[in-house]
């Protein structure tokens, strides 16, 4: 019973890991890596290690891709900056010694 369990879980983790590689969107490699981190918390517990699941439970399930998601919600939330651009909206001019005619 317990092989066949070792042997379930480690399926789950290696089909999320997968499924985690080939997922282009940083938001949705966030859910699917927290679903990962699950999987690899249900194969430490039942390999017999309590100690490293919760560790993996806090930090991998749940610490991680909170980290990503607010990392990808900042840069989506913060558009680049471009200065000269920023200049010539205002009318000044970039400092070429080219007017800008129009």
């Amino acid at each position: 019973m317990n092989e066949w369990l070792v042997g379930v879980a480690l399926a789950f983790v290696v089909l999320t890991a997968t499924v985690a590689v080939l997922t282009r969107d940083p938001t949705r490699q966030a859910v699917v890596l927290s679903v990962l981190g699950l999987g690899l918390a249900m194969l430490f517990a039942v390999l017999q290690a309590p100690d490293v699941a919760m560790s993996q439970l806090a930090v991998g399930t749940a610490l991680t891709p909170l980290m990503i998601l607010l990392t990808v919600r900042k840069i989506t939330r913060e558009p680049a900056r471009d200065p000269a651009r920023e200049n010539r909206d205002h009318g000044e001019h970039d400092g070429t010694g080219e007017e800008e005619r129009g």
